[in-house]
């Protein structure tokens, strides 16, 4: 991989990483209801989860599509069912006081495996490993494997650590419950390229 490449490569990661999507959403609507500490399991399941699944991809994952192409619109329809209902499990979030008693944040394996049903996720794996690891050699892929989790952890921490922020303005269970609703809109709306196009 040549330097250009490899800087093509990080200019794409970052701006991949920093614009909002489900995972990002999902961030910092644990950090608002969880706070930082009790969401770190699920900053480190987005970042080794997502991580392990571009190695994978890299390494021929994507043939099973080729072989058998009914497995990515199951796979696009299964996606579709489980962010809705994380949508629905978003809206109906409780306040701060509940969520320390009895809700609880994403595990790292939840977090690891949601990056599997996440189309973003999806999209950007495959964008990296087409455009910035063509030849599939194993070194460039473990490169990018390396380079997206030293990249990743501060960028995916950011979206919980603002969450965090965001408690302080958020403690009115009417603000709470918006900020909830809004996040979950926001989840379902960033479906809409999954489903119509």
């Amino acid at each position: 991989m040549s330097y250009q490449l490899y800087t093509s490569f990080i200019a794409f990661t970052l701006v991949a990483l920093v614009t909002p999507g489900p995972n990002s959403l999902m961030l910092l609507t644990s950090g608002v209801n969880y706070g930082f500490r009790r969401t770190i399991p699920h900053i480190l399941g987005v970042v080794l989860g997502f991580a392990l699944m571009i190695f994978l991809v890299g390494v021929g994952l994507m043939q099973i599509f080729d072989i058998y192409p009914v497995t990515y619109d199951f796979l696009k329809v299964f996606s579709i069912a489980y962010l809705l209902y994380l949508a629905w499990k978003i809206a109906v979030s409780t306040s701060h006081c509940e969520a320390e008693k009895s809700a609880k944040p994403f595990t790292f394996l939840q977090a690891a495996l949601f990056q599997w049903v996440n189309p973003k996720a999806w999209a950007i794996a495959l964008a990296i490993i087409s455009l910035y690891t063509p030849s599939r050699d194993l070194v460039f892929i473990s490169i990018i494997f390396i380079s997206f989790v030293v990249m990743g952890l501060p960028v995916v921490s950011f979206w919980a650590l603002l969450g965090k922020q965001m408690q302080h303005i958020l403690t009115n269970p009417i603000r709470l419950r918006t900020f909830n609703i809004s996040m979950a809109a926001i989840l379902v709306a960033s479906l809409y390229p999954v489903i119509f196009f």
